[in-house]
C-alpha cells in the first residue's frame, strides 16, 4: 500500500474514500492518535492515477462531486477503530453547532417539553385566528408556529435536519445569515399556509426546506465552497415535497414548505451576487 494523504475531518476523508472507489482506486484507512486519517492506496501501481485526484481533492475538498460519492457508494461499516472515531465525531459535532443552531435545537425541545406536561403553549405561540391579533405584544406569533412541534417524530425528523444544514450555514456565513434565513423561512411561509389552510400547522419544516434548498444551490453556484448537498438527497427532498401536495401524506402544511424553498433558493442567488460584488 502507498500512503495518499493525512486528512483532518473523518467525514471529508471517508467521502473522498468513495469517491475513489468509485473511480476503481481500492482504498484503505487509518486512525492515529491525534484522530488524523491516513488514506492508503492498496495497489500502488495506480498511484500515478491516484495522484491528480488527491491534487483536485485537496483544492476543492468541498465539491459536491465528494458527497455525491457519499452518497451512492458510501460503505457503511466503520473503516477504523470505532472508539477513536466516535470521540473525533462527538468533538466534530460540538465544534460545529454554531450558538443560534443550539438556540433553536433547545428551544424546539423545551417547547414540546412543555406541551407534553400539559402547559397552553398551542395559546402562546401558535398563529392566530386572526391577523388583527398579531398586532402588538402578540407580534411574535407570526413566527413561534415554526417552534412548535405536534409529534416526538416530527420534533426529531427536524430538528435533525435543521442541525445538519444549519451547521454548515453558520460556519459559512455567520449567525447573521442564519438568524435572517430563520426569520423570512419562518414567517412569510406561515403567512401563506394561514391563507391557504388557516391556523393551525406548526414546525420548523419550512425552514428546513429553505435551508436545504440554499445549501444545495449554493453548493452548485460555488463549487470551492464549504456547503454542499448531493442531488440525491434534493431530489429526495423534492419528491416528499410533491407526495405532500398529492396528499399522499395528509396533513401537511406543503405551502410553507414550498415557500421555504423558494426562499432558500433566492437567498442563495442573492448571496452568490454579493460573492460576485464584493
Amino acid at each position: 500500500m502507498k500512503l495518499l494523504l493525512v486528512v483532518e475531518d473523518a467525514r471529508r476523508a471517508q467521502a473522498f474514500v468513495d469517491y475513489l472507489t468509485a473511480q476503481g482506486l481500492a482504498c484503505e484507512q487509518t486512525l492515529d492518535d491525534a484522530h488524523r486519517v491516513s488514506i492508503w492506496l492498496i495497489d500502488e501501481h495506480r498511484f500515478a492515477d491516484a495522484e491528480p485526484e488527491v491534487a483536485r481533492f485537496l483544492k476543492e475538498p468541498f465539491h459536491p462531486r465528494y458527497q455525491e460519492a457519499a452518497w451512492l457508494h458510501g460503505d457503511t461499516h466503520i473503516k477504523f477503530a470505532s472508539q477513536a472515531a466516535s470521540k473525533q465525531n462527538l468533538a466534530q459535532l460540538a465544534k460545529r453547532t454554531g450558538p443560534v443552531n443550539l438556540i433553536v435545537l433547545l428551544s424546539c425541545v423545551l417547547i414540546y417539553g412543555l406541551a407534553q406536561l400539559g402547559a397552553p403553549v398551542l395559546a402562546w405561540l401558535s398563529f392566530p385566528a386572526q391577523l388583527s391579533q398579531l398586532v402588538g405584544v402578540n407580534f411574535w406569533r407570526a413566527f413561534t408556529p415554526a417552534l412548535l412541534h405536534f409529534s416526538l417524530m416530527h420534533l426529531v425528523f427536524n430538528l435533525f435536519w435543521w442541525w445538519y444544514l444549519a451547521s454548515m450555514v453558520e460556519r459559512e456565513w455567520g449567525a447573521g445569515r442564519l438568524i435572517l434565513i430563520l426569520l423570512v423561512a419562518g414567517i412569510l411561509p406561515n403567512f401563506m399556509q394561514f391563507f391557504a389552510s388557516g391556523p393551525y400547522f406548526g414546525g420548523l419544516s419550512g425552514v428546513v426546506y429553505a435551508l436545504l434548498a440554499y445549501v444545495w444551490l449554493s453548493g452548485r453556484l460555488n463549487p470551492g465552497g464549504r456547503m454542499s448537498l448531493p442531488d440525491g438527497m434534493a431530489v429526495l427532498m423534492l419528491v416528499w415535497l410533491i407526495l405532500g401536495f398529492a396528499g399522499v401524506l395528509g396533513n401537511v402544511a406543503n405551502l410553507a414548505h414550498l415557500g421555504g424553498g423558494l426562499i432558500g433558493l433566492l437567498q442563495a442567488v442573492v448571496d452568490r451576487q454579493l460573492r460576485h460584488r464584493y
